[in-house]
C-alpha cells in the first residue's frame, strides 16, 4: 500500500489506496492521525489528488496557507 501525505492549506493529511478505495487520514504534529471526514471517489487518481483536496478545502486558504500540495509519498 502506498501512502501519500499532502500540505492541504497548512494542515497535513495522509491519503492511502486500500482495496481500490481511497481512505483520508489528517495527522498531528505527535505523528497521530484520526479519520477525515471525506469521501474521495475511488475513480479520482493519484495525480488528481491534490487538486480534488484544493477543490473541497479552499475556504481555509489563508494569505500564508493559500496551496495544497503533496509532500512525500511512501510505501507502507
Amino acid at each position: 500500500m502506498t501512502q501519500y501525505l499532502f500540505n492541504v492549506f497548512g494542515r497535513i493529511m495522509a491519503i492511502e489506496r486500500v482495496e481500490g478505495r481511497w481512505n483520508s487520514y489528517w495527522t498531528g504534529i505527535d505523528g497521530k492521525r484520526r479519520k477525515a471526514e471525506l469521501a474521495i471517489p475511488s475513480d479520482v487518481a493519484h495525480e488528481e489528488l491534490s487538486q480534488y483536496l484544493y477543490d473541497i478545502y479552499h475556504e481555509s486558504a489563508t494569505p500564508t496557507n493559500g496551496d495544497v500540495f503533496e509532500v512525500v509519498s511512501k510505501q507502507v
